[in-house]
């Protein structure tokens, strides 16, 4: 996909070297640390799951169901979805196993005081062994759409649920906030600033990775450089300037650290005079931050220095409080900036901060009838069967409608099938893509959805509809649980 106007290369921001395969052995290092537990994430659950476990056990139910993972509405603004989380959902599957530890403690619960101990030797040789198929990051999905499905063994299937959601709702929610925000920056360059205001350290590391495959080009989470690959960015704080009681002192103190590409934050004091402090350093000053104050005026009043003062080529970055509007109306101002930071709007998704994934079973793995799987709850219906999503793009390639239908479907002519075997055996069938590659393709997705959907204000909804066969499928299984007293009408 052709680059907007302005907008530098991969390579050119030092981001087309280390992708998340580059990275294995550092994510290795820190996967405990991300399972909140040194013995591993098994217990990141809710309660009811390892209830529900002992319970399948203790009853001998012996089958193997089918879930799937989708948001039943959009966030409001919302009118698409970039998916992410996706490597994190398989390095969870592929390595889970309940360590001892966890073992003695979930015995001690009094919710497990009558079950058997060999539930418990159970747990002892747990694995993931089942089947897994998944839209793949960076890939533009819709409401109702199954972003991922599990088939396996009832208990497996189960018992992932909570750190599957958590997972792919959180990366999903802000990879998409991320793409709105890159879009609005017009192929400007946008770094996310927001660890400090995530939800938790953990919380922070894993935004800056969705930010990345929503389009951002850098972080200032050093840790996410380290396990990622992202390019790590910054100035300095306030504090620094005001550390050394002279602004000019603070900046020559600094240039004289960083003398090849300084980066001075100008506005303690006095942005224009910050500016015009900082442009005594020529051809040293890579960029000038501004963090405060009307960002429109300040930043033509500082490009005005900078090019007087013989520093054209010096970049001015803007921050503070920013969002997808906000970036949108600074530029239409004709605000000169030439990157953003972007902080706590982006890594919470401030204005959508919770995505409504949920994760349902669609079949239960029984014989004929008893296999449907489907609810008739208000508000909550959801459709039996595994299914796939089939794409129709025209002949340019863009995207003109999506259809759910059954996973045994054939696509049709030109129809696109988005949920790919990511797992089979409880094992990965192919190696991870690279960050860089989820990137790219994220990009290359969404400039395949018309302008219309992606609009800021009043997109249009994007047409999803639902295949002949599973609407059949979906009438018969509500028959055949009617006659049982157990369908809408029971």
């Amino acid at each position: 996909m052709p680059r907007a106007a302005g907008m530098p290369s991969l390579s050119e921001l030092g981001l087309d070297t280390v992708g998340l395969r580059g990275v294995e052995t550092r994510v290795q290092m820190r996967s405990e640390v991300m399972g909140y537990s040194r013995h591993g994430p098994a217990l990141n659950v809710d309660l009811y799951q390892m209830t529900m476990a002992a319970a399948y056990f203790e009853s001998g139910l012996d089958t193997t169901p089918t879930f799937e993972l989708f948001v039943r509405e959009l966030p409001e603004r919302r009118s698409y979805l970039l998916v992410a989380g996706l490597a994190q959902a398989i390095e969870f599957l592929s390595g889970l196993a309940f360590h001892p530890a966890q073992i003695d403690y979930l015995r001690s619960l009094p919710s497990f005081k009558s079950v058997r101990d060999d539930f418990f030797d159970y747990l002892s040789s747990f694995e993931f062994r089942g089947e897994v198929w998944a839209m793949p990051e960076g890939s533009v999905a819709f409401q109702q759409e199954p972003l991922l499905r599990v088939k396996a063994g009832v208990i497996e299937a189960q018992v992932v649920e909570t750190y599957l959601l958590s997972m792919v709702n959180f990366q999903t929610a802000i990879a998409t906030k991320a793409s709105r925000i890159a879009a609005a920056a017009a192929g400007r360059p946008v770094a996310d600033f927001g660890t400090r205001r995530a939800h938790g350290p953990e919380a922070g590391v894993l935004a800056a990775r969705a930010c990345y495959v929503g389009g951002c080009s850098a972080t200032s989470n050093v840790e996410a450089g380290f396990l990622f690959g992202i390019r790590p960015v910054g100035t300095a704080a306030h504090s620094y300037t005001m550390a050394y009681g002279s602004e000019e002192l603070a900046f020559e103190n600094y240039v004289k650290a960083f003398p090849e590409d300084a980066s001075l934050l100008i506005d303690t004091y006095d942005t224009p005079n910050g500016a015009r402090r900082a442009a005594k350093f020529g051809q040293s000053l890579g960029s000038v931050r501004i963090d405060s104050g009307d960002l429109v005026e300040l930043s033509k009043k500082v490009r005005e220095i900078l090019d007087g003062s013989g520093c054209a080529e010096t970049k001015i970055v803007a921050s503070g409080d920013l969002n997808e509007y906000r970036i949108a109306e600074l530029l239409k101002n004709g605000a000169p900036i030439d990157m953003f930071g972007v902080g706590t709007e982006m890594v919470v998704s401030k204005d959508a901060p919770a995505l409504g994934g949920v994760y349902k079973m669609v079949d239960t793995g029984k014989e004929g009838a008893d296999s449907y799987a489907v609810k008739y709850s208000a508000g909550k219906e959801t459709y039996p069967g595994a299914k796939q999503v089939f794409r129709n793009a025209d002949g340019a390639g863009n995207y003109e409608s999506d259809t759910i239908g059954l996973a045994d479907e054939e696509p049709g002519k030109d129809r696109i099938t988005l949920l790919e075997l990511v797992m089979k055996d409880g094992s990965p069938v192919k190696s991870a893509a690279s960050l860089d590659d989820i990137r790219s393709a994220a990009a290359e997705n969404l400039a395949r959805l018309p302008e219309k959907y992606k609009r800021l204000e009043e997109p249009e909804d994007y047409p999803v509809r639902t295949s002949e066969a599973l609407e059949e499928l979906r009438s018969k299984a509500a028959e055949e649980m009617e006659k049982r007293g157990q369908g809408p009408k029971g």
